[in-house]
């Protein structure tokens, strides 16, 4: 099982590199941030440094989307930094939640995320794609090479992912529903005519070590007030208790009251009382580093290939070290 870190790009920049830079010295291979332009900085400008000031570690946006850029700009941007770096880069990309919503536009649709997906990976990899109606292809690119890991929850995003992705992105922990969402996406697969075991499935969440749960919790709630937001949209489409989403999913949001995006991704973001400590325990990895071990095996059993780690809490440096001393370990 591969380790990644996934950080917001809030200010100073040089903050995140550090970070990076200690997650790679532990054990982690991968480097993550979030993409939401107007709550965070640049994230793009930030993955040159972070790439600069590492060897080996993988760099990409969990996750980007198909409408704040135009798609040649982001092929081309992910292109660019292969070409400096090495290919140390991976698409993560989704719908779009709060760099859409905060712009005012609502998330893009699973066509056009279709459509971006195919096209990103081929102009990043050097092939032709048609943007637009118009074919376009970048000359300059050589051997290049862009995973495309798509993030989804609901069933015909799940389909999308299995058809069309190279990795699955899951922003939650919870056994049940990891082992309930791997199937559709694999089962997708099948039937679209892929190798269901080259899709590489990526679980995350955030991880807190220490033996004071309580504030465990109250250091992770805000992650299901982040997943609340997306469970919310399938229960507006599906309704509740639809046989297409479990009620493991959907159950815990009847209380949602709406959501501040000024406080989306943060500990002590107050859209997020809702949330019972019960939906913290499943979709988060807390306690001693035991703890995130036995979930973290139980977790690769069901074919996790990758577990990063959402580090937004008071911990941010003590639980980079302890994965790097007490968990990455029992994984290598």
């Amino acid at each position: 099982m591969d380790f990644g870190l996934v950080l917001q790009t809030d200010p100073p920049a040089s903050q995140v590199i550090s970070l990076m830079k200690r997650a790679e010295r532990n054990g982690f291979r991968y480097g993550w941030t979030f993409d939401s332009a107007v709550l965070w900085q640049e994230p793009f400008v930030i993955y040159s440094q972070i790439l600069a000031n590492t060897q080996k570690l993988h760099v990409g946006p969990m996750v980007t989307n198909p409408g704040t850029r135009t798609w040649e700009v982001t092929a081309s941007t992910f292109a660019t930094l292969n070409d400096m770096y090495g290919n140390r880069t991976v698409c993560g990309i989704g719908r779009g939640d709060s760099a859409m919503r905060v712009a005012g536009r609502a998330p893009n649709t699973l066509a056009r995320l279709g459509e971006a997906i195919d096209v990103i990976r081929d102009l990043a990899e050097g092939r032709e794609a048609s943007v637009d109606g118009n074919p376009i292809r970048i000359p300059w690119i050589k051997d290049g090479k862009l995973p495309v890991w798509m993030a989804a929850y609901g069933p015909k995003a799940l389909a999308l992912a299995g058809q069309k992705a190279d990795g699955f992105i899951l922003q939650l922990a919870d056994l049940y529903l990891t082992e309930w969402m791997i199937k559709a996406v694999r089962q997708a697969a099948v039937e679209a005519g892929r190798d269901p075991s080259a899709i590489t499935i990526c679980v995350a969440a955030p991880a807190y070590v220490g033996e004071d749960l309580a504030h465990a919790r109250d250091q992770c709630r805000w992650f299901g007030g982040m997943v609340g937001n997306h469970v919310a949209d399938l229960v507006s489409r599906y309704g509740e208790h639809s046989s297409m989403v479990p009620d493991e999913l959907t159950e815990y949001v009847k209380a949602r009251q709406g959501y501040d995006y000024s406080h989306h991704g943060r500990a002590g973001n107050p859209s997020t009382d809702f949330v019972p400590d019960e939906i913290v325990d499943r979709f988060c990895l807390l306690g001693p580093a035991e703890a995130h071990i036995e979930k973290l095996r139980a977790l690769r059993d069901l074919g996790v290939d990758q577990f990063a780690v959402y580090d937004m809490h008071d911990a941010r440096e003590a639980t980079i070290d302890a994965y790097g001393s007490d968990v990455i370990p029992s994984f290598s």
